[in-house]
């Protein structure tokens, strides 16, 4: 704790260095999110643990934070800085195999405008992933726990990125050069560079279109298996109140080194969300996810990975920085993977609560 204490002091004195160098305009921000939850697993998991393949809010029968941060943030004309450090399970879970501190940082980066005519950016460091349409942050997800598709793909990344927004701020075009799959750390003898686009689309208020995508080996050179990854996302405001959001994803790992055969994996989801009233929302999801080689998650069963996803979510905003969700989320898998009460079952039904506050 108190290195990171020591990283945070160190950090705004760099943005205040910041500040004093650059002439323009510049805005020094500090803000926080915290979310704590409750959620109980019809399951009983006697060791509290949600199935494997769940990575956010993955704690059954406990009051526990599933993350909260702290941030400062460094802006100005030519020079932007960001730092984050979080904890709660949702880390735990996710950062599990970085070292030291680094299982702290939910965001660590710094850029530099690199035209004087263009919004044209040249950023490092360690990012939200730029993939899909749900982040670690609740509040700004329609329901309150999330996908499998986001639950088994990347949250964060570390490397580099040039980023261009058009003048009116319709296109958005990233190139990104990366550590890897979900990586602050390169696996031990990985040296295979990983690569990562994104474009998003937003002709009018009420349309986003977005396709992102990654192409790298996740594993040592010695037992190098490409993976080829894209994610496309729309979400539509069809009404003031009604919202859907559809999306994509699909893969594709080499099965072995050299080989010319791959394993994929794919899964869409559906989220429909309507606010009926300016502090009441609801939400219901429908995905599915199709994994039967175990590319992304084991089951050791005769089919693999081959799971539904249903779930009904209401949201109270208890004042405009404090909303309260509640979500009942069910499984049904084509194969026995889940225990309830000691047995094998193709089924799972989860009831979870949160409060969740950012300021």
């Amino acid at each position: 704790m108190k290195k990171l204490f020591i990283s945070i002091l160190s950090f705004s004195s760099t943005l205040f260095a910041f500040a004093q160098k650059d002439s323009g305009a510049s805005t020094l921000t500090f803000s926080g999110y915290l979310e704590a939850y409750y959620g109980y697993d019809f399951g009983k998991p006697e060791d509290h643990n949600r199935p494997p393949f769940v990575f956010s809010h993955n704690r059954h029968n406990e009051v526990n934070l599933n993350l909260g941060f702290i941030k400062a943030g460094y802006q100005t004309e030519k020079v932007r800085a960001n730092l984050a450090l979080a904890a709660g399970t949702f880390m735990n879970a996710n950062l599990a195999a970085e070292a030291g501190v680094l299982k702290n940082i939910f965001e660590a980066n710094a850029g530099v405008k690199i035209s004087k005519k263009s919004n044209l950016w040249v950023d490092a460091g360690i990012f939200a992933s730029h993939i899909g349409f749900e982040s670690a942050i609740g509040k700004d997800c329609q329901t309150l726990t999330r996908s499998m598709s986001a639950d088994n793909s990347p949250y964060y990344e570390a490397g580099a990125k040039i980023s261009y927004t058009s003048p009116n701020e319709k296109w958005f075009v990233s190139g990104l050069l990366l550590n890897g799959w979900q990586r602050i750390q390169r696996v031990n003898g990985n040296n295979t560079p990983a690569f990562g686009h994104q474009l998003t689309f937003k002709p009018n208020s009420k349309i986003t279109l977005n396709s992102s995508s990654f192409i790298g080996n996740d594993k040592p050179d010695s037992l190098k298996q490409m993976r080829y990854f894209h994610d496309f996302y729309a979400i539509f405001q069809m009404h003031d109140k009604l919202s859907l959001t559809a999306g994509f994803d699909i893969g594709a790992e080499q099965q072995a080194k050299g080989s010319r055969n791959y394993n994929t994996w794919y899964s869409p989801v559906f989220i429909l969300g309507f606010q009926p009233y300016k502090k009441h929302h609801l939400a219901g999801r429908v995905e599915y996810y199709h994994d039967p080689m175990a590319v992304i998650i084991s089951t050791g069963s005769p089919n693999g990975f081959r799971t539904w996803g249903y779930s009904v979510n209401y949201d109270y905003a208890i004042v405009k920085n404090a909303v309260w969700r509640t979500e009942a989320k069910l499984f049904n898998s084509e194969d026995n993977i889940f225990v309830k009460e000691g047995e094998a079952v193709n089924s799972n039904f989860c009831i979870t609560t949160s409060l969740a506050i950012s300021f």
